[in-house]
C-alpha cells in the first residue's frame, strides 16, 4: 500500500500532491517532503498513518477496482446507444453489461 492512499485517508479527500502534499523517495520508502495544509489538518505521524493501513488498502483496492473497470465499460457513445435501445425496445442490454462489469469487478 503507497503512502499517498494514506494521506487520502487522513484528510478524509485526495489533496493535490503537486501544491497541497509532496512525497518524496529517496531510495529508502516514501516520505511527507512538504505537508502546505496545515490550517486544516496537521501533518500526520507515522503512527497516525500506520493506523490507518487497513482503510488505506481498502481505498487502494477499491481505485484499482475502479481503473479496472474503466477499461470494461463500453465507449460513452455506445453506452447511451443501449440506453436508447432499452428505452424503445423495452430491453436491459445496459443494465446487463453495467452488471456484467461490476460483478466482473467486485469492491471489497
Amino acid at each position: 500500500m503507497t503512502l499517498r492512499y494514506k494521506i487520502i485517508t487522513y484528510l478524509g479527500r485526495t489533496p493535490d500532491f503537486r501544491e497541497e502534499v509532496k512525497l518524496q523517495d529517496d531510495g529508502q520508502g516514501a516520505y511527507i517532503k512538504e505537508w502546505n495544509i496545515t490550517s486544516e489538518k496537521a501533518k500526520p505521524t507515522d503512527a497516525q498513518l500506520t493506523a490507518l493501513s487497513s482503510q488505506a488498502t481498502a481505498l487502494e483496492n477499491n481505485a484499482k477496482i475502479d481503473a479496472k473497470r474503466q477499461t470494461e465499460y463500453l465507449p460513452f457513445e455506445d453506452q447511451l446507444e443501449m440506453i436508447y435501445k432499452d428505452q424503445k425496445n423495452g430491453t436491459t442490454t445496459y443494465k446487463d453489461h453495467c452488471d456484467k462489469v461490476r460483478s466482473d469487478n467486485p469492491k471489497g
